[in-house]
């Protein structure tokens, strides 16, 4: 059986004040698409990412985006697409951590929260937006958004994006992004729309990719439970029960 050494985020060239808050968060070694990711993205490349949820992708992207931000410019350099609302605020909470000690100033906008507050949040400079694909185009739309300093930019779950008819927004939100800015991709899959946004936006994109049986670690047990949609949290409930696990994440 082939031994895989996993390379640890002291050996991946990146500042003391990031690996500080790298090692606060306990990361020690660096998952294949972290350490793929982050190799290819701090010499500059663009990097199209197929991973899943679960491998490590926002410190892959997070750590390189960090890096390259210059905390005395107070403009936004870098944004970050999610498809959803839990995904930005999971992703922006992960980025703050990693940001911390660098003190790198961190927003996230979607949908569902007041924009009068986000409006009033903007001016606080902050230099990383975390956002919803129709938020975000909302903010450019009334020019309470200004990309024209944007050096790194982020689609997380490029797919997910996809399936639920953001294809357009992030067309237009691209083309409001500076041309020569560095750009990540990331999709579990590679339908042929995601990868026409990376043949037309992206420059010579190295691909990481993780191998379907590294897709999940080997220690995690997957069993799947046939329900209709009334009888789910009933079945759910039942199965913590049984289970009994000391943590679980529920999506």
């Amino acid at each position: 059986k082939e031994i895989k050494i996993l390379t640890n985020f002291s050996e991946l060239n990146i500042s003391a004040s990031t690996l500080k808050s790298v090692q606060r968060m306990g990361f020690e070694e660096a998952t294949p698409i972290q350490e793929g990711t982050i190799t290819h993205a701090m010499s500059g490349r663009d990097v199209i990412g197929q991973a899943q949820t679960g491998t490590g992708k926002t410190a892959a992207f997070g750590i390189p985006m960090i890096e390259k931000i210059d905390i005395k410019n107070p403009n936004i350099q870098a944004l970050i697409i999610a498809p959803t609302r839990e995904l930005a605020i999971q992703v922006s909470e992960e980025l703050y951590k990693l940001g911390y000690d660098k003190k790198v100033r961190l927003l996230s906008v979607y949908g569902g929260q007041e924009i009068s507050r986000q409006i009033r949040a903007l001016k606080n400079k902050p230099q990383v937006i975390v956002g919803t694909p129709g938020r975000i185009l909302d903010h450019i739309n009334r020019r309470t958004l200004k990309l024209d300093q944007v050096q790194t930019l982020i689609l997380d779950e490029a797919d997910e994006m996809l399936n639920m008819g953001f294809i357009e927004d992030i067309n237009t939100i691209l083309e409001s992004v500076p041309p020569e800015r560095q750009t990540l991709l990331f999709s579990a899959t590679m339908p042929g729309p995601i990868r026409k946004i990376a043949e037309r936006f992206m420059k010579d994109p190295v691909e990481v990719k993780i191998k379907s049986k590294e897709m999940t670690v080997e220690n995690i047990e997957q069993f799947y439970v046939k329900a209709t949609e009334r009888e789910k949290f009933d079945v759910l409930s039942r199965i913590l029960n049984v289970q009994q696990p000391e943590l679980a994440i529920i999506f």
